[in-house]
C-alpha cells in the first residue's frame, strides 16, 4: 500500500503546485496602480479619479507615490482628498498653450502629486482620491505616470504606455479613456451619434465589453492551464502506480 500511495502522494503534490503557481502569476500580472473609473466623458467636470496603489513586495513597504498628471491634455481644478497617515505636496506648472473656459483663461495647472509619510503594507492597497473641475474634450485618454517607492530603496516606474494592438507593457501607466461628450440632454453629440448608428454598443460600451472579454480571456486561459498541469501531474501518478505494479504481476 505504501507503494501505491506514494506516487499518488506525488502526483498531488505537483498538482497543487502547479495551480498554486497560476494563481499566484495571475495575481503578480494584475497588481499594478491603476485609476477608477476607468473612463469618463469627455470634457466631464466636478468628479474624482481615484489611484489605487497595491504593494507588490512581500518585504518591504510603500512610503511614497507620485502621480503625474499629463500638461498636453491638462486636467483642471484639482484637488487632493486628505488621507489618514499621508501628506500630499501639489505641485503647478505653466501651460505651454492656456486653456480657455466660461470662467477665463487658465494658465497653470497640477502636473504632480506625491503622497509621503504613510504606508503601504505587504498584501495591502492604498486608494488616493484626487477631485477635477475639468477633463479635457481633445484627446481619447490621459495616462498618468506614476512612481512607487519602497522602504527599502526600490522605485516602481509604471510610467509605460501600450501602442494600439501591443501588449500590454510590464510596467503599465494609469490610464484613463476618454469617450464621447454627452449632451445637455444626457445623449451623445450629433457627431458621435451619427458615427454611432450603424452600431449596436455605444463606445463605452463597447470598450467595457472589450476589458471584460479580455479580463474572461486571461482568466479561462489561466484556469485551463492550472487544470492541464493538475491533469499530467495526476496522469504522472497512475503512471508510476501503473509501473509499480508491473514487476510484482
Amino acid at each position: 500500500m505504501s507503494a501505491h500511495r506514494t506516487p499518488l502522494r506525488r502526483a498531488g503534490t505537483v498538482a497543487a503546485l502547479a495551480t498554486a503557481g497560476v494563481l499566484a502569476a495571475a495575481g503578480v500580472a494584475s497588481a499594478h496602480v491603476t485609476v477608477h473609473p476607468e473612463s469618463y466623458a469627455k470634457g466631464a467636470t466636478d468628479g474624482v479619479l481615484t489611484f489605487r496603489v497595491p504593494n507588490e513586495e512581500d518585504k518591504a513597504s510603500t512610503t511614497k507615490v507620485q502621480v503625474y498628471l499629463p500638461t498636453d491634455h491638462p486636467v483642471l481644478g484639482v484637488l487632493v482628498t486628505p488621507q489618514n497617515g499621508w501628506t500630499a505636496k501639489v505641485t503647478t506648472s505653466k501651460l505651454k498653450t492656456p486653456v480657455k473656459t466660461d470662467d477665463g483663461t487658465i494658465t497653470d495647472a497640477v502636473s504632480q502629486i506625491t503622497w509621503t509619510g504613510g504606508k503601504i503594507g505587504a498584501g495591502q492597497y492604498e486608494d488616493f482620491n484626487v477631485a477635477f473641475g475639468q477633463l479635457p474634450d481633445d484627446t481619447d485618454q490621459l495616462a498618468f505616470k506614476t512612481l512607487q517607492t519602497y522602504s527599502d530603496g526600490d522605485v516602481v516606474r509604471w510610467i509605460e504606455e501600450a501602442a494600439a494592438g501591443d501588449d500590454e507593457p510590464e510596467n503599465p501607466a494609469p490610464v484613463l479613456k476618454l469617450t464621447a461628450k454627452e449632451s445637455e440632454d444626457g445623449d451623445a453629440t450629433p457627431a458621435a451619434s451619427a458615427s454611432a448608428a450603424g452600431s449596436t454598443k455605444s463606445d463605452s460600451d463597447a470598450s467595457s465589453s472589450s476589458s471584460a472579454s479580455d479580463s474572461d480571456s486571461t482568466a479561462r486561459g489561466l484556469g485551463i492551464a492550472g487544470l492541464i498541469v493538475g491533469v499530467l501531474g495526476l496522469a504522472a501518478g497512475a503512471f508510476a502506480i501503473v509501473r509499480s505494479r508491473t514487476p510484482r504481476s
